[in-house]
């Protein structure tokens, strides 16, 4: 447990955030199945990455590691599986168990893969089963429960058409598109549902970036020629922007003023219009070519905002949300509740336990204005639920971060970085 020290004085500094997570692990493994040496820079080494490499390793992928460089070497296979059986291991995952999954449909043999508890639990998986079943892959839930574990007999992928259901996770139609180019017939996506476009952008931006075209048509169908093969290259790896949204929010709440660098609004993260949201309750932003720039005004206002294309930032939100002078509420983001924990009954119980107003809906929350109780906080085991409430103790004593650990899925230097803010 950690205690959150409040800041004596408005924030003045510029921070450096470590590499996307989505995008490392999407680079990962399009660099594993190029044929040919690849080197990813700026890359993040968390909980995430590491699950993601440990499983390319044993299914026969050479990968170079350099923490202190922030550098993966990977030298890919040409979309082949050198390997006819594999245990997986990718604890909480999700951006290495979704995408893992069809990449195994690729080989030829019997695959497993596995979770943690929470990922056996709460994060399912049948929607991306069923579109896998649709191009004739031998896929199955060991438990017939729609969870990991699951059981791939893979035998080669032809490809085709299918359909998918992407409103639980966009994940689901990254794993699809990541390894359509080396089926057979290539592959035709119908999307149903409304899902989460930003997240697509980075899929299709990583794969172009390594080649490969991607065709769709509003993000209602998706067309991948087959063929296609990824280019091995050199590709460097911009910050992440859910993981900046905690320092912006810093600024918001403190009136003072950060610098997130390697970063712009120009990025395909869809998290990195969170600064829109701080803009529209009374933040300066400035807007550069390679940074962004948060200044917090003297009061922050109120605000009733869907966040279903940004909701990795929902927590954010709500942690700052007790400081505005006017309720701020939160919509359409259902689809947490199935992600590391329930995040919005997480949200609801902690702002509550600190002495919070909140009104609980389905697909969101609406907070009031506060003064903050002392309390500890639980953050069952989410990342997100442990660096969003940090946020409250930079403004009220007090605060203490039960498992404070669990931040290694992201950004395990995380309170390294918060204590140097002041």
């Amino acid at each position: 447990m950690i205690e959150i020290q409040p800041l004596q004085e408005p924030i003045n500094t510029t921070v450096t955030v470590p590499g996307s997570k989505s995008y490392t692990n999407r680079a990962l493994l399009v660099a594993a199945l190029a044929e040919g040496r690849s080197r990813l820079t700026g890359a993040l080494f968390s909980d995430d990455t590491h699950y993601m490499c440990e499983a390319l390793h044993r299914l026969g992928v050479q990968i170079e590691a350099d923490e202190k460089r922030c550098r993966f070497e990977v030298v890919g296979n040409g979309g082949k599986i050198p390997v006819d059986h594999a245990e997986l291991y990718i604890g909480n995952a999700g951006t290495a168990a979704r995408p893992l999954v069809s990449y195994l449909a690729l080989g030829n043999g019997e695959f497993i893969i596995d979770g943690d508890a929470p990922m056996r639990r709460s994060r399912p998986i049948s929607d991306l089963l069923d579109a896998l079943k649709q191009l004739n892959v031998d896929v199955r839930s060991r438990f017939d429960n729609d969870f990991l574990p699951l059981i791939v007999r893979a035998n080669g992928f032809k490809g085709g058409k299918t359909s998918l259901d992407a409103s639980k996770s966009s994940q689901f139609l990254t794993s699809l598109m990541l390894v359509a180019p080396y089926a057979e017939k290539g592959m035709e996506i119908e999307v149903v549902g409304e899902m989460k476009t930003p997240y697509i952008d980075i899929t299709t931006s990583v794969m172009k970036a390594f080649g490969v075209d991607v065709a769709h048509d509003n993000y209602k169908s998706f067309h991948i020629q087959g063929g296609q093969r990824y280019q091995p290259r050199e590709y460097t790896i911009e910050p992440d922007a859910s993981n900046a949204s905690y320092f912006f929010a810093a600024a918001a709440i403190t009136g003072g003023r950060v610098r997130v660098t390697n970063l712009s609004t120009d990025s395909a993260q869809g998290d990195v219009q969170f600064v829109n949201v701080l803009e529209q309750m009374g933040c300066h932003v400035k807007r550069g070519s390679d940074s962004i720039e948060v200044i917090g005004p003297d009061q922050l206002k109120g605000i009733d905002l869907d966040m279903k294309a940004i909701s990795d930032t929902s927590l954010t939100l709500a942690a700052i949300a007790p400081f505005a002078e006017s309720p701020v509420t939160i919509r359409n983001i259902e689809h947490t509740r199935h992600q590391e924990t329930d995040r919005i009954h997480a949200m609801v119980t902690e702002l509550r336990k600190l002495g919070v107003p909140v009104i609980e809906r389905q697909d969101g929350v609406e907070i009031s204005p506060s003064k903050i109780t002392p309390a500890e906080i639980d953050t069952y085991k989410d990342h997100r639920v442990a660096m969003g409430f940090s946020l409250i103790g930079l403004k009220s004593p007090g605060i203490w971060i039960k498992d404070p650990e669990c931040v290694s899925k992201t950004f395990p230097t995380f309170f390294d970085v918060l204590a140097r803010l002041r």
